[in-house]
């Protein structure tokens, strides 16, 4: 017989296929049309998405980033729950996060939607698959930086799991939202495609769930026995 796949590869390729699914279903420039069309983008510098989600998501972000590294020394609320040791391993993990997807940006030749002839621009669509092949535009695109400022928090999850479940339910379903309501803010201006999105999410999973077994927090991935705790 085959052996079972661990859970915990389930827990990394399954987010995986979901977001290469999405690739191969070419649906990027299609949920990209509903946001936008030859004469561009209209929300592109509306002040709810600029001001409110790209500005004060981002300033949310560095505040909560505050909260978590003024913690190491003097933990406040739920973060007196966590040990020292988790909650170091947690600003280093979602710091690595952000970086990685930084990195991955500064490497990238993919442009952003509006600078796409079919949104206005004059760049012709290369897929973000064609490595190295230069669309003629400004690059740095892809993955979408900015949801990463809620995705890198996923490393929350892997923090809490096994001492409190219901913070790092509460933990996760935040990083995920977050992340997906930055991302689709950017793709409605015209800054991302949903596809860049899909996959900041799962490079910034996909880092935390490595780091734990990198770093060796004392964070052992199969799930253990469930343990009563306060909720937030």
């Amino acid at each position: 017989m085959t052996a079972p796949i661990p859970r915990a590869l389930v827990a990394l390729l399954l987010p995986l296929a979901l977001v290469l699914a999405w690739d191969l279903a070419g649906l990027d420039l299609w949920l990209a049309g509903l946001a936008g069309g030859a004469a561009g983008f209209p929300w592109r510098d509306a002040a709810a998405l600029t001001a409110v989600l790209h500005n004060g998501g981002k300033l949310l972000s560095w505040a909560v980033a505050v909260w978590l590294f003024v913690g190491l020394r003097w933990p406040m609320g739920v973060l007196r729950r966590l040990p020292q040791r988790r909650r170091a391993w947690l600003a280093v993990v979602v710091l690595g996060a952000l970086l990685l997807v930084t990195l991955a940006k500064h490497g990238s030749r993919t442009s952003c939607p509006w600078d796409l002839q079919a949104f206005g621009g004059h760049v012709p669509w290369v897929s973000h698959w064609a490595w190295g092949v230069a669309d003629g535009g400004p690059g740095h695109c892809f993955p979408a930086g900015h949801a990463s400022a809620g995705f890198a928090w996923l490393a929350g999850w892997f923090a809490w799991r096994d001492i409190d479940r219901r913070v790092a339910w509460r933990w996760l379903l935040l990083a995920l939202s977050a992340g997906l309501v930055l991302g689709l803010g950017q793709q409605w201006r015209g800054a991302h495609f949903a596809s860049h999105t899909l996959w900041t999410a799962w490079l910034c999973w996909a880092f935390a769930w490595s780091a734990q077994w990198l770093l060796r927090p004392g964070l052992p991935f199969s799930p253990p026995a469930r343990r009563p705790g306060a909720g937030w």
